[in-house]
């Protein structure tokens, strides 16, 4: 019969494993304390909680709705990864609802296991901490494939190694919800600056863009056609009678007739074309591909003014100056250029037709 070694040495081994433990449960705390999700914790634990007690397997189970689930572990053979049990029926959850360890040398000869569950295992011994004893939220479970009793302070190490797990869970709780602040706020401000930039280029009164937002996205839209080789054309036009209904009815009707004439110009010219309000009785319109005969496009318009004052009959008409630049132009001219161009062809055409009248 082999002699055992003096109890001196015996307390020496103890103590130096002990030692040895404690060195690696704070190494997985360290590594916890970096952890920012569930799966990396569980990592780290399953992974330590083996090393703290000589396990051949270990096991990171979630409380679940009444339920146990076995989440993640690491272990000789597979075990119950990814199985919901009740908490009633299985020692994870004993273990959580008494809020104490439980630790069985021999798992067929206990009550609260589970024999048939367990038979197809290599598990013969095991020991189960609850995490968080206060108020469980998970269990770490240790087994062995020979029959041992884990020593008190492996026991005190693996439920340390849980109370820490509990403290690491809290805070992805806290670091998601920080992390979703972010960015809900970063959102919230992403659409601020985005109505801010909005507004800064749209018409108060109308809607449509003003003559800071025509020339922008005006351009981006010659810069486009230029470079798909298409043509366009620019249409400007003038609200005739502003003044007198101003002077007559009110500048609130005056207001009615600019957005009046906004929403002809809007029915008239298509989604893609930039529509603006470049002054306080001028309005622009920049579109690639558009009808190239001046004449289609301003009879388009001038039938759309017509349509609408005998649908939407009032005390003033709704009437307008319009003319026409196109553009087959390669890039050589600018924006500004072009409007001006068909700002004269404006006067032009409002020119013709007082000599006409």
């Amino acid at each position: 019969m082999e002699a055992k070694p003096p109890v001196e040495d015996r307390t020496d081994f103890s103590e130096r494993r002990y030692l040895a433990g404690m060195e690696r449960l704070i190494g997985a705390v360290q590594e916890l304390s970096l952890a920012r999700d569930l799966a990396t914790i569980q990592r780290i634990v399953h992974a330590a909680a083996r090393e703290l007690t000589g396990a051949d397997g270990a096991t990171f189970v979630l409380r679940d709705n009444g339920y146990c689930y076995y989440a993640d572990e690491n272990a000789i053979s597979p075990l119950w990864k990814g199985k919901r049990f009740p908490m009633e029926a299985c020692i994870s959850g004993w273990a959580m609802l008494n809020r104490k360890p439980a630790v069985i040398e021999d798992i067929y000869q206990d009550a609260r296991i589970p024999h048939e569950a367990y038979r197809p295992t290599f598990v013969k011994s095991l020991a189960m901490v609850p995490i968080r004893t206060l108020d469980p939220v998970g269990a770490i479970g240790n087994y062995w494939a020979t029959m041992r009793e884990p020593s008190e302070q492996e026991v005190r190490l693996l439920q340390a190694l849980a109370d820490s797990t509990a403290v690491a869970m809290e805070n992805v709780q806290v670091y998601r919800e920080l992390e979703q602040r972010v960015e809900t706020r970063t959102a919230e401000l992403q659409a601020a600056n985005e109505e801010i930039r909005n507004l800064s280029l749209t018409d108060e009164l109308t809607g449509l863009r003003n003559r800071r937002g025509f020339f922008l996205f005006g351009e981006q839209a010659r810069r486009l056609a230029v470079r798909a080789g298409k043509q366009a054309a620019i249409v400007y036009a003038d609200v005739d009678g502003l003044k007198a209904v101003n002077d007559r009815f009110g500048h609130p009707a005056g207001d009615t007739l600019l957005r009046n004439f906004s929403g002809v110009l809007t029915s008239t010219f298509r989604e893609s074309d930039v529509v603006a309000r470049v002054g306080g009785d001028e309005f622009c319109v920049f579109g690639a591909e558009l009808d190239l005969n001046p004449d289609v496009l301003l009879a388009r318009l001038e039938y759309n003014i017509a349509r609408f004052n005998a649908e939407q009959p009032r005390p003033f008409l709704l009437a307008a100056s319009a003319g026409v630049w196109r553009c087959p132009f390669k890039g050589e001219q600018t924006l500004e250029e072009l409007v001006g161009r068909a700002d004269e062809a404006m006067y032009a055409s409002k020119r013709a037709r007082r000599q006409a009248g």
